[in-house]
């Protein structure tokens, strides 16, 4: 082989991507060279190990609150209590899936809690008090939050207000104006059997409904994985190997029938957690599989590289918002729901906080770019396992929101240290 003929060849498998230079992509080359399941535990191993934690420190906090509180009082895993605690997680997870999405950016929104209590006393308004069909009533009241997150995101995006400024101003005008619409009874109760009423009353009684849901998740997650997995070997690229594929939807299957068990033996499969999970798997969808979605995390990862990439990020930007403010609302209507009433005291702070924390304890960065929907549902099955957890041993408020203070700041130190490893081994 001449020298000609080595110098094609070297530039071809640069190209092909099976030669690459510096420290990153030799670590990468020597985890491919790796077959099958042992190279994935390798790949797995390294990214721990680099600081990318993932969702285990939230699975963790799961297991032990669950673990310590069955043991304090048997009644904790009852199919009364989970139950219980899967339609609780709604309202606020709702919000906390919008404040992933900001996050993803970088960014904050702090008016969330008062956009879902003024979108809620709009619906109780428009309905109870003025006779308008609940349908057209929802609609207005999403309509709402959409627009208050949109106006947000223009002053953030093209004005260039810091988004903690904008939004922290909203939290108090919203709540005003939340305080204003509900007028002087400061309560209105809403229509028993009616259409939000029964968003987390409505139960699917037939069992086949908990169990055909959980097949169908099943189903859905290994044709999802196996898919991806062709593509990446497509590409050649690091992929998972079928077993390590069979092995992950068979604890999937696993865990998703054993809630449908636990479901069946109460009530049923309830309609708020059917809502909330078809919003959760859609977004994820949509983070991870267009471009919109993309965009985001591109953005999250360095605003001026996407900007010069030809990417509008003020358009971006602003539709975040929007996004986050639709789901506000839609938390808010479910948050209504569970109480059956609109008062004074929607959309509190404390709701703000709750769905914050439920994204960063659940894995989502608080730096940016780094973060699942799937994040809102763990981190508020943790902050809503406490709660339910001290309700039940008869422990005061004032606990539970100490130890969710300090589950959060182990959280965040987490994040930070996570970043600080990646770093330090080019990941970052």
């Amino acid at each position: 082989m001449n020298k000609s003929e080595a110098s094609d060849l070297n530039t071809t498998r640069a190209g092909g991507g099976t030669a690459r230079a510096g420290p990153a992509a030799d670590r990468r080359q020597s985890a491919e060279g790796e077959q099958g399941f042992r190279g994935y535990v390798s790949e797995i191993t390294r990214k721990l190990r680099s600081g990318e934690l993932g969702a285990l420190p939230g699975v963790f906090s799961v297991v032990v609150i669950w673990t310590v509180f069955q043991i304090l009082d048997h009644q904790f895993l009852s199919p009364r209590n989970l139950s219980n605690l899967s339609v609780d997680i709604v309202g606020t997870g709702l919000i906390a899936v919008g404040i992933v999405f900001v996050l993803l950016l970088g960014e904050i929104d702090l008016s969330v809690g008062s956009v879902s209590g003024l979108s809620a006393a709009v619906f109780a308004v428009f309905n109870v008090n003025n006779g308008v069909p609940e349908w057209l009533a929802v609609i207005a009241a999403v309509l709402v939050g959409a627009a208050i997150g949109a106006v947000q995101g223009f002053f953030f995006a093209t004005i260039g207000v810091p988004a903690f400024v904008v939004t922290l101003a909203g939290l108090l005008a919203w709540n005003g104006l939340m305080l204003h619409v509900l007028g002087a009874s400061g309560t209105i109760n809403l229509r028993p059997q009616g259409l939000v009423y029964g968003l987390t009353n409505h139960y699917f009684h037939n069992t086949a409904a908990a169990y055909g849901l959980a097949a169908l998740g099943t189903v859905a997650f290994f044709v999802t994985s196996y898919h991806d997995a062709r593509r990446r070997r497509a590409a050649e690229v690091l992929a998972r190997p079928l077993t390590e594929i069979a092995m992950r939807t068979g604890a999937v299957a696993v865990i998703a029938f054993a809630v449908a068990y636990v479901l069946n033996q109460f009530e049923g499969l309830p309609l708020a957690l059917l809502i909330f999970l078809a919003v959760v798997v859609g977004l994820d969808f949509v983070l991870r599989r267009t471009k919109y979605g993309r965009k985001i995390f591109s953005i999250g990862g360095g605003v001026e590289a996407t900007r010069r990439a030809g990417i509008n990020v003020a358009w971006v930007r602003v539709s975040v918002f929007a996004v986050s403010g639709t789901l506000a609302a839609l938390g808010g209507l479910f948050l209504a729901s569970r109480v059956a009433s609109v008062g004074q005291t929607a959309g509190s702070s404390i709701l703000m906080i709750n769905s914050i924390a439920a994204a960063v304890i659940g894995g989502v960065s608080l730096f940016g770019g780094r973060g699942r929907p799937w994040s809102a549902l763990l981190g508020m099955l943790v902050i809503q396992s406490i709660a339910s957890g001290m309700l039940l041993l008869g422990i005061q408020t004032t606990v539970q929101y100490m130890i969710t203070g300090g589950v959060l700041l182990a959280a965040v130190v987490l994040d930070s240290l996570s970043r600080h490893s990646q770093k330090s081994h080019g990941r970052a």
